[in-house]
């Protein structure tokens, strides 16, 4: 078992996860907890540190005995890399735990004397980058909050219980603990914190309906579902309701560019490196995970130059060879694009003043829009597979869709353990030749010729109700679980507000060289339509960037005036 650097799993780290059950598996036998690489990485960081953190992990023997195990490997192997952290065992039957309450195997708690943190289960895979994040922050004694979350924070005068539901494999939940977490450590006297990993406890996950992660409670009320930007997750907690939208201060920070991109995904990150590479000063803001739709996408098999990759790698050598070019600001939201020149670019943290701005805001999940979608979304009803699919280890859960993510999202859940049946409206799947393949090989079970009409649950999704074109007949299916995968529409909230024109189709329009209808602002991948490939964006990403380039030295909106 090993964790590295860039957070991501690993095979050797996958051995956490039971092939049939969903359980934790006994770490690798042979295998070193933190390879040599992340020891260098992590040991300079450590080195940083002005204070010491107490680590408390509780167990109970008999009681996710392989959650316990992989736990106490990998708190033991932090503790060799600094003689600033501390750790301790406990069980549940010491005096201790009877001391700050703890009940559940396993428990980890963070300098309890000072803060009210914890974290349950095992902090494996993307739980690795939420454990260095605690330990960094408590060796400084510092929440690293920006100056508008502080402003925030300031208002809560009563208590805040959080809980936060992650899972293993879920690339969004470390964003969204991080949040948790500097605001327990800004407030300790008035904010609590449990991370709650799903796998190790599932009776919690049901309780509270976490079937898709992250997901946040604050005084047992759901606040928020999925991750969300720093100050708009401050938002959402003091308001004890979800929030959306957030304004800074006029006073923010600002920074002038030649050309900000919107947008971290294949389209955003080429672009970056070609503007830059060009001579441009350039940044890429965005407000979630970088990478876009490839950090949850399992195995990417078509792009040029690798065989077989797994997309968290895939985005993190892509964000790795833009940091070399370019200042990516992520957990920022951009809210508004003021015409002129410059143009001024408002996000949730600052201003930009740019000469350009590239659109490349991507795609989100298609819905199905019928009854008890929304109202169970979270509840088993799940857009990604890689988040929430290990919850359903064992049970029988429904794809809906006929394409490439269809296809692999089921292959992807029937080799985790879960029941699969992929349900399809048309007679053939539209998925490449080579997953269509591998779903019959496999046998999993395909439903031709059928939609979803609703989707029906008190509290969390229990059948489908089905309908048939062909035999035009109507049918209920038990299910714990469905995951919709029928497309992506364009992100296009932000172009709609600045009056970028679109297709008829909903995607931005734009001329042969990426340029829209507002001067100086430009487009680049999914948002454009067309083949929405990893590839198609990446190419569409280096075009805008070399047409931007060209226009800056030669603006065309001025030759045509």
């Amino acid at each position: 078992m090993r964790i590295d650097p860039d957070g991501d799993s690993h095979p050797e780290l996958e051995k956490i996860h039971d092939d049939a059950q969903g359980e934790a598996a006994h770490p690798h036998p042979h295998g070193q907890v933190i390879s040599d690489e992340a020891a260098a990485y992590l040991t300079p960081l450590f080195d940083q540190l002005k204070y010491s953190v107490q680590v408390y992990l509780f167990t109970q023997k008999g009681k996710n005995e392989k959650f316990n195990q992989a736990a106490r490997e990998i708190l033991l192997a932090f503790q060799g890399l600094s003689d600033k952290i501390v750790y301790r065992e406990f069980s549940l039957t010491d005096q201790e735990a009877r001391q700050w309450k703890v009940g559940r195997s396993p428990t980890i708690l963070f300098h309890p004397e000072l803060y009210n943190i914890r974290f349950l289960g095992t902090p494996a895979g993307e739980g690795g980058r939420t454990l260095l994040e605690i330990l960094l922050l408590l060796g400084m004694r510092s929440s690293g909050v920006s100056s508008q979350s502080k402003k925030i924070l300031e208002k809560i005068d009563s208590p805040r219980r959080l809980k936060v539901f992650v899972s293993l494999n879920c690339p969004y939940c470390p964003q969204q603990a991080a949040n948790a977490v500097k605001a327990a450590i800004e407030k300790p006297n008035l904010i609590s914190l449990e991370i709650i990993e799903i796998l190790a406890n599932p009776d919690l996950a049901q309780k509270y309906n976490a079937m898709s992660v992250p997901q946040t409670y604050a005084n047992e009320v759901l606040i928020v579902q999925g991750a969300q930007p720093e100050e708009i997750f401050m938002s959402s907690l003091e308001k004890l309701e979800q929030q959306t939208y957030f304004l800074p201060d006029i006073d923010a920070e600002q920074i002038e560019a030649d050309l900000v991109i919107v947008g971290g995904g294949p389209a955003g990150l080429t672009a970056g490196i070609y503007a830059a590479r060009s001579g441009l000063r350039t940044v890429i803001v965005e407000k979630g995970a970088l990478g876009g739709q490839i950090a949850t996408t399992p195995i990417v098999e078509n792009y040029p130059g690798f065989a077989q990759v797994g997309g968290k790698t895939l985005v993190h050598m892509m964000v790795v060879q833009a940091l070399q070019y370019v200042q990516i600001f992520q957990d920022e939201e951009a809210l508004e694009i003021q015409p002129g020149s410059p143009l001024v670019v408002m996000t949730n943290r600052r201003r930009f003043l740019a000469r350009a701005v590239l659109l490349a805001t991507g795609a989100t999940h298609r819905h199905l829009n019928v009854p008890g979608e929304a109202r169970l979304a979270g509840r088993g009803v799940s857009y990604c597979s890689t988040c929430d699919g290990p919850l359903f280890a064992g049970k029988r859960v429904a794809v809906v869709g006929g394409g490439n993510s269809a296809a692999t999202d089921a292959l992807y859940l029937h080799n985790i353990g879960v029941q699969v049946t992929l349900i399809h409206r048309r007679k053939q799947l539209r998925a490449q030749e080579h997953l269509m393949k591998q779903v019959l090989e496999r046998k999993i079970p395909i439903l031709w010729n059928t939609e979803v009409k609703e989707i029906r649950g008190r509290e969390r999704v229990e059948e489908l109700l089905l309908w048939n074109h062909q035999s035009k007949e109507k049918s209920t299916m038990r299910v714990n679980g469905v995951f919709v995968s029928i497309g992506y529409d364009p992100t296009v909230d932000l172009a709609k507000r600045i009056g970028v024109e679109f297709t008829p189709d909903g995607y931005i329009r734009h001329d042969s060289h990426h340029r829209t209808n507002l001067a100086g602002i430009y487009s680049a991948g999914d948002v454009e339509g067309g083949f929405k490939q990893i590839v198609t964006a990446a190419g569409q990403g280096a075009e805008a960037a070399l047409s931007i380039f060209e226009d800056l030295v030669s603006p065309y909106w001025k030759a045509e005036g």
